[in-house]
């Protein structure tokens, strides 16, 4: 009786060390948190007042730069453009606060050639 006890026994302890071992050389996946949503929002628009044109002081058939005013401020890193006619340069252009400058000499906007102001700013 002793030995059927000792065969059971063992019995169980190998199969015991077998799933044991079974388990060690499971694979695991390890997956981070991650985010996914859906979500809307109003596309408003930004109102330009107070326009200058900047003519160059040596040959005032030039347009050096363009100023302008907007209702409010662009968030930080915004981008600013301005084109003076169509299928024109774009330019770039930069603020603070409220208060946009768009430098327009490369190439250089003439007085001739600006038909319309046209401004993009994208946050």
């Amino acid at each position: 009786m002793r030995t059927a006890r000792r065969t059971s026994l063992w019995a169980v302890v190998f199969t015991l060390a077998l799933g044991a071992g079974a388990y060690a050389y499971t694979n695991s996946n390890t997956v981070g948190a991650t985010q996914a949503g859906d979500g809307t929002g109003a596309i408003t628009g930004f109102v330009v007042s107070s326009v200058k044109y900047n003519l160059n002081a040596t040959n005032p058939s030039n347009i050096d730069s363009v100023t302008f005013t907007l209702d409010s401020t662009p968030a930080s890193g915004s981008t600013l453009k301005a084109q003076l006619a169509p299928a024109g340069t774009w330019y770039t252009c930069t603020n603070v606060s409220t208060a946009v400058t768009c430098t327009v000499t490369s190439p250089q906007a003439t007085v001739a050639a600006a038909t319309n102001l046209r401004v993009v700013i994208a946050q």
